[in-house]
């Protein structure tokens, strides 16, 4: 193991500690009042806290701001961007005082809460308050699970810290329980929490909203609960973290600060979330005896950061790079299989699907989890879990056993029933890098997760979300487990695949597609009834979102049906029976809206004819978002009401979803337009 501290943990604060942490300061307030905009509050008090992390532990290289062991740091109180930009500009990452005076602008570098893959350093877009520490924790588990798969006893090839700060607001949101329960349960110990305890929120004070005892509850979860009385004692804030590296529980640091401190609004909310004013800014300055100029930056403060993080990170991934060539050299088995990437492409060479024959029906679920365990035989990194539906959703990967404190190096996640916390973590993981992570519960739980599939969708991370038990077929389990909205829902989250699969063979071309998409994350939408295999379904079809999957006879159609999922099988046969009564209609099965739509215009026209216009959807879920492909001629079918308790083929029928009532709404619809 590399030891890459330059000291043993013990510093001498002076003058010029002080200088850099006032700097951090005032870089951020200046940035706040050009803008008008922004949150002093947390900037002010929070900056010695921050100083002393980033100088003094922080292992990452600014000039190589990707480097996979570097540590983290999540500003889950993203609303305090302004002190990360300043951080991020005094470590020597490319963030300019240019950059920092265009805070919030239209373009900038710097916008209102930090984005990733926008600003160099910034290692996960927050500001949705509790997501932050959910993401950490992902970041956690990830370098735990890496360190278990790829070191060895003489190489540590991924050995890092992760931190976050938080605020109370942040601990005040629900998915923070989820996320300090799961970190907890697989002792994270590599995980260390700052928490900027200024009992001061947007409205008013923190006992407003909450009273309890934040040490009590982090205890109560099995966390390391440290605190230092003072947010202003840099030595205290040093000594904090230096013990909380030696626990073997993951930390919660409370610090004591007073909001906006040094200002004359100090200890309120005024302060927390609009410029200080001039009057207001003068006044601060004068507190910190701060006679510079705006955005001045002296050279000694500037010093202190080089010879700190700037220099540690380099020496640090200097380090690390000779050993990692040497690692390849020495152990070529694992490193072929080690990967820096964040969601690499899968390998579905060898993957086949279960034999099935033409018409024996199999949920889709049952065919996404046999091509699960081929996709885990092939790509080592390929990993995830549940939200302690394993066994319903048919995603345990078998043989792989789970992780947990003493098997990190295990495949399978017990969440437990943390559907949002789940859904953080795994953006927390594939922004670690290094695998490809999946999560999955019932389709109308996804709605506990929606939040955090849209920062995976914002961040452009290749998360995988499966979710069963897609329609009104539930059945017994009544409205409640029915989805019926969720279809729209997601698929109105801009840069996210919606895939619904019609059977074995576009089960398998959903994976296919989900192997080759590096840039974004996707909904995979599966029954829990059996569907039939379809002799007229292809897997590479699905990767076009959708086609025509049995043409009409004739070269200019009657209508259209169009289809996504089990409802496939129903427009086939319903094609039958019109045929029988002199209706030439071809069905379309539309597995992905996102990736139809990204199609050509003359594809989209071959598939759906501009000049065919008796179209009918079908879709056991909201009609909301088909009319698009239907036009103002065309009808949905779909359930715009909740569903119903009842045996599932009766619940279906109880909706209209029968061939009877597609062929009668077809005949109502060509009556209607002749």
């Amino acid at each position: 193991m590399i030891n890459y501290e330059t000291t043993d943990g013990q510093v001498t604060f002076d003058d010029k500690d002080e200088l850099a942490v006032n700097t951090l300061r005032m870089l951020s307030i200046d940035a706040i009042e050009k803008a008008k905009s922004g949150h002093p509050g947390l900037c002010l008090d929070a900056a010695p806290m921050a100083y002393v992390l980033w100088n003094y532990h922080m292992n990452t290289n600014p000039s190589r701001p990707n480097w996979i062991n570097r540590d983290r740091f999540v500003l889950s109180a993203g609303h305090g961007s302004a002190l990360l930009y300043s951080l991020l500009h005094m470590s020597g990452y490319a963030v300019s005082l240019d950059d920092l005076k265009q805070f919030r602008q239209l373009g900038s570098l710097t916008p209102g809460h930090p984005e990733f893959g926008h600003t160099p350093g910034v290692d996960a877009t927050t500001g949705p308050l509790g997501q932050g520490i959910g993401m950490a924790v992902g970041m956690a588990l990830a370098e735990k699970h890496l360190a278990a798969k790829y070191n060895t006893s003489k190489y540590s090839l991924i050995d890092h810290w992760t931190y976050s700060l938080v605020g109370d607001g942040d601990l005040m949101e629900g998915i923070s329980q989820e996320a300090i329960n799961i970190a907890a349960k697989e002792k994270l110990n590599k995980l260390i929490v700052l928490y900027d305890s200024n009992d001061i929120t947007l409205d008013g004070p923190l006992s407003n909203g909450s009273i309890e005892s934040e040490k009590l509850r982090f205890q109560g979860a099995g966390w390391n609960y440290l605190r230092v009385e003072d947010g202003e004692d840099l030595d205290d804030i040093n000594a904090a973290i230096n013990r909380a590296k030696h626990s073997s529980q993951p930390t919660i640091i409370e610090i004591k600060t007073q909001i906006g401190y040094g200002s004359p609004q100090a200890g309120t909310n005024a302060v927390h979330g609009a410029a200080l004013g001039a009057d207001n800014l003068k006044k601060t300055k004068e507190f910190f005896n701060w006679t510079q100029t705006p955005f001045a930056v002296q050279q000694d403060a500037y010093a202190q950061f080089k010879q700190g993080i700037e220099r540690r990170g380099e020496d640090a991934q200097h380090a690390w790079q000779e050993m990692y060539n040497e690692y390849q050299r020495h152990e070529p088995e694992l490193a072929e299989h080690f990967t820096q990437e964040i969601g690499p492409k899968l390998d579905m060479s060898q993957v086949k699907l279960p034999d099935q024959k033409i018409g024996e029906a199999v949920a889709t679920r049952v065919t996404s989890s046999a091509l699960l365990q081929e996709i885990s035989k092939y790509n080592p990194n390929f990993w995830g879990g549940a939200a302690d539906l394993s066994s319903s959703n048919k995603t345990q990967l078998k043989g792989a056993g789970r992780f947990s404190p003493e098997t990190p190096e295990n495949d399978n996640l017990w969440f437990g029933v943390r559907e949002f916390g789940e859904a953080a973590a795994l953006n927390g993981i594939t922004l670690h890098g290094g695998s490809r992570v999946f999560g999955s519960t019932f389709f109308t739980f996804s709605d506990y997760m929606k939040g955090a599939i849209r920062l995976s969708a914002l961040q452009k991370l290749p998360v995988t979300y499966i979710f069963t038990h897609d329609t009104v077929a539930v059945g017994e389990d009544g409205p409640t487990h029915e989805p019926i909205e969720q279809l729209a829902g997601v698929r109105s989250i801009p840069n996210l695949n919606v895939i619904r699969p019609a059977d074995a063979h576009e089960t398998l071309g959903a994976w296919q597609t989900i192997a080759e998409t590096t840039d974004k994350p996707t909904v995979l939408v599966l029954s829990r009834q059996g569907l039939p295999l379809l002799d007229q379904t292809k897997p590479e079809n699905v990767l076009r979102g959708g086609y025509v999957v049995s043409p009409a006879k004739s070269q200019a159609p009657d209508g259209i049906l169009i289809a996504s999922g089990s409802e496939v099988q129903l427009a086939i046969d319903a094609q039958k029976a019109l045929r029988e009564k002199q209706y030439d209609l071809s069905v379309v099965s539309m597995p992905s809206f996102e990736l139809f739509d990204a199609q050509s215009q003359e594809y989209k026209d071959s598939v759906l004819p501009p000049q065919v216009d008796k179209r009918i959807s079908l879709e056991m879920d909201s009609t909301f978002g088909w009319a698009k492909y239907t036009g103002l001629n065309g009808v949905n079918m779909g359930i715009d009401t909740f569903g119903a308790s009842g045996k599932g083929p009766e619940v279906i029928k109880h909706f209209g979803f029968t061939v009877d009532n597609v062929v009668a709404k077809y005949e109502e619809l060509w009556k209607r337009n002749e």
